[in-house]
């Protein structure tokens, strides 16, 4: 008997591969398949399986397994985890799971799903380990081996008031263990006031925190300074890549998506992509508009059209150099909405200087071609280098300033500043660009080519 368990335990094509292998696999099956190979799983090995951030389509998984299985699964996951599952669902299947567990679970991760995405709310797990401010240390710590299989983490406790449920203190496992088991546990550890937030703090604020204060959790408090749950520091690295996902596909002009690159449907990649690649291309038709507006100068000076690729990829790169620069300093907190006007004045010197350095790199090759008998530029070729030196000196200047100030732009309105992406950046540049090139050769060509 124990031989035939071996071999079928064998036969089992997870039964060799640890939890992120198995979830890797699972990623690649259809739904069925996957639900297929869940079956055949331990319940507690299928609970660390979904308990993974990096398992696609749990949620559809889960609809497609035994009812007595997904409920089981979805009463075994971390709160946090099973609600974060159960958005991926339209209401009507999420329904659907929750009845599959029991009443206390239920409630749980309903709770969770009531907090706006990306919300500490919403990365919070209800599972905390937590006692009374009369414990003493030796009390708290037979507590943490108590239920230390049931809780997300054990190494911070949450001391709490046992009248009022407000949180007094944090106390670390490490603290703990290093004093007297007779001592109160209030006289235990530092005694700094508690770093804490509030439900609806977004994750980036949740991540700078924990960074700064080198946490491994932080607590999540209402209005009245009880506890709701904690946010861990692996569920904050979890949501910031995949918030990083997405502002890297933005940077790129796509609508961000979640799922695998081969798991998107045609359709929906059409969707992801065509909206603004549409606007790109709009925007990009003003650039024809200005290229007409001066047309008689180009028929009257063909040799400057040499040079408009050159000065709408500077603007456009240092643009897009500003951009990056400014988005992430957004996000990790460094600068304020009220702050713009202290980039601004540092970007205009900033584009000034780099136009200069690609003004003179610009001039001197526009110079040593001449010299050299690589192209005649005719008999203004002096004004053509000036020309082409003024211009990027504008161009990278104005892209600059405008690559710094989208972000702002954008946040205010309310928008993601990844929005702001590069993309859109270079289109800008380009339009304006190209006016400030040929305004600039109309100042100095005036009288001699114009």
């Amino acid at each position: 008997m124990d031989d035939t368990i071996a071999v079928a335990a064998a036969a089992h094509p997870f039964a060799d591969l640890n939890i992120a292998d198995i979830v890797a696999r699972l990623n690649e099956e259809d739904v069925e398949t996957a639900a297929s190979l869940v079956t055949e799983l331990a319940v507690e090995r299928a609970v660390e399986v979904f308990d993974r951030p990096e398992l696609s389509r749990g949620g559809d998984i889960l609809l497609e397994l035994p009812n007595g299985l997904a409920g089981r699964i979805l009463k075994g996951m971390s709160a946090d985890r099973a609600a974060a599952t159960l958005r991926q669902l339209d209401g009507y299947d999420r329904t659907k799971l929750l009845a599959k567990v029991d009443f206390e679970t239920a409630v749980q991760i309903k709770l969770l799903l009531t907090y706006p995405e990306g919300t500490a709310g919403s990365l919070m797990t209800t599972e905390v380990a937590s006692v009374p401010a009369t414990y003493t240390v030796g009390k708290a710590l037979d507590y943490i081996r108590e239920v230390q299989k049931t809780r997300e983490t054990v190494y911070t406790v949450l001391v709490v008031d046992p009248t009022t449920r407000e949180l007094v203190r944090i106390v670390s496992l490490r603290e703990l263990i290093a004093c007297d088991p007779q001592l109160p546990i209030l006289n235990a550890g530092a005694g700094n006031e508690p770093i804490w937030v509030g439900p609806d703090a977004h994750r980036e604020e949740v991540a700078r925190l924990i960074s700064i204060h080198d946490l491994l959790s932080i607590p999540v408090l209402n209005a009245r300074h009880q506890v709701l749950g904690i946010v861990t520091v692996d569920d904050v690295i979890d949501a910031i890549v995949a918030e990083s996902d997405e502002d890297v596909q933005r940077f790129g002009g796509v609508e961000g998506v979640v799922e695998p690159y081969l798991q998107i449907g045609f359709l929906q990649m059409i969707r992801k992509r065509a909206g603004w690649l549409c606007a790109l291309f709009i925007g990009e038709m003003l650039t024809a508009s200005a290229m007409q507006h001066f047309e008689d100068e180009l028929a009257r000076a063909v040799v400057l059209t040499l040079f408009i690729p050159l000065i709408m990829s500077s603007g456009g790169n240092s643009g897009s150099q500003s951009t990056s620069l400014l988005i992430r300093a957004l996000a990790l907190g460094q600068l304020r909405l009220r702050d713009w006007w202290r980039v601004a004045v540092r970007e205009v010197p900033m584009g000034l200087a780099l136009g200069g350095i690609l003004a003179l790199i610009g001039m001197v090759r526009i110079v040593a071609w001449q010299w050299l008998g690589f192209y005649d530029y005719g008999a203004h070729w002096g004004l053509i280098a000036l020309t082409v030196g003024a211009g990027l000196v504008g161009v990278v200047t104005f892209g600059s300033l405008a690559g710094a100030m989208l972000p702002f732009i954008m946040k205010r309105l309310g928008f993601d500043p990844a929005s702001a992406s590069a993309p859109f950046v270079a289109t800008l540049v380009d339009v304006t660009g190209l006016i400030i090139y040929f305004s600039v050769a109309l100042i100095i060509l005036q009288g001699t080519l114009l």
